[in-house]
């Protein structure tokens, strides 16, 4: 009798410590999310910056914001789609649940009624601000008024002024295959997205930007790297074409055009030396660096995003294109 009830004594002894110590362990998980929230909140009274995003936004999610702020542009209210994704991701900590168009949907007829502003909406809400910077960091310039020339004729528009990465009328497959394992030269998560199509694919750049890099990497084979003009944005595009990876007038320092060919998709890679094909699938690598400080620009501190969601979204706005007469080039129709 005794043997037992020091038995059950030392079980309930364990499972205090045991508790106590998922207690810890739960408060200094919680502690660190918070803090590194915090210390990635860029405010006027420090120099730090934003360190680290996660951008979760969802296809549905950017369809809905988008489609609020066309449906509203030129009325006395007009919902700005980034301030409505950045409100659903503070409301649901930085997740995009199906739950999240209703939070956008119930903030957006609010407003229009206005019955609340987006001031007062958010001014309980811890993190909006950062959320906030994340998404136009990640958006800014996306939407807005453009002009389009069509049948001669040059129209004033409002809507969707960047393009999909790759040519309308090429087809291409791809998934969600970010942060999955590479191993050449040595062992890393895959920092961008791979879309798989044909040899000689017109690879289209996504906006307005100049290159920054351009020429043979031993990861990346014939890339290049654009850099948009607000400097928020570095897109890269690998895996070019062999013997004819880009555009014949491109060089570091070109001013590009959203929509515009930029060079052809290949398997251009994996060796050291130049113009070698050694990656077995056809296809762009398409990555998107943030770039909230220049330090943040090569080395430890690069924040790459997954850019499947955003992909299957630009999908909605392919440039056409059209072949130059006796090259091996594309164009811009039009152009």
């Amino acid at each position: 009798m005794k043997r037992a009830i020091l038995f059950e004594l030392l079980c309930i002894a364990c499972l205090i410590v045991i508790g106590s110590v998922s207690n810890i362990r739960e408060k200094s998980q919680n502690t660190y999310i918070e803090t590194s929230m915090e210390t990635s909140i860029e405010t006027k009274d420090r120099e730090d910056f934003i360190k680290w995003v996660d951008c979760d936004v969802t296809y549905e999610a950017l369809c809905y914001a988008y489609q609020q702020d066309i449906d509203t542009y030129g009325q006395a209210i007009h919902l700005n789609w980034i301030d409505l994704i950045a409100y659903a991701a503070a409301k649901n900590g930085g997740a995009f649940p199906k739950s999240a168009i209703k939070d956008m949907t119930e903030l957006s007829e609010k407003m229009i009624q206005k019955k609340i502003t987006l001031k007062k909406a958010t001014r309980k809400m811890k993190y909006f601000d950062y959320y906030e910077e994340v998404y136009h960091a990640i958006l800014d310039g996306y939407v807005g008024e453009y002009t389009r020339k069509t049948g001669g004729v040059t129209e004033k528009k409002y809507g969707l002024k960047v393009f999909l990465p790759i040519a309308k009328g090429f087809p291409y497959n791809d998934y969600d295959d970010f942060g999955v394992s590479r191993s050449y030269g040595y062992k890393r998560p895959h920092l961008g997205h791979d879309m798989m199509g044909q040899i000689g694919t017109p690879i289209i750049a996504v906006e307005d930007g100049y290159i920054e890099a351009i020429g043979w990497n031993q990861y990346g084979g014939w890339r290049i790297g654009i850099r948009s003009f607000d400097k928020k944005r570095y897109y890269y595009y690998a895996h070019m074409r062999q013997n004819y990876p880009y555009q014949s007038d491109l060089k570091e320092g070109s001013k590009v055009k959203a929509g515009e060919v930029i060079g052809y998709m290949g398997h251009t890679g994996y060796s050291a030396k130049e113009n070698v094909n050694n990656i077995d699938t056809v296809h762009l690598h398409f990555g998107i660096q943030l770039i909230f400080d220049e330090s943040q620009k090569d080395g430890n501190g690069e924040i790459w995003i997954n850019p499947y969601q955003l992909c299957r979204f630009l999908y909605k706005n392919q440039a056409e294109v059209e072949k130059v007469p006796d090259s091996k080039e594309w164009r811009a129709t039009g152009k």
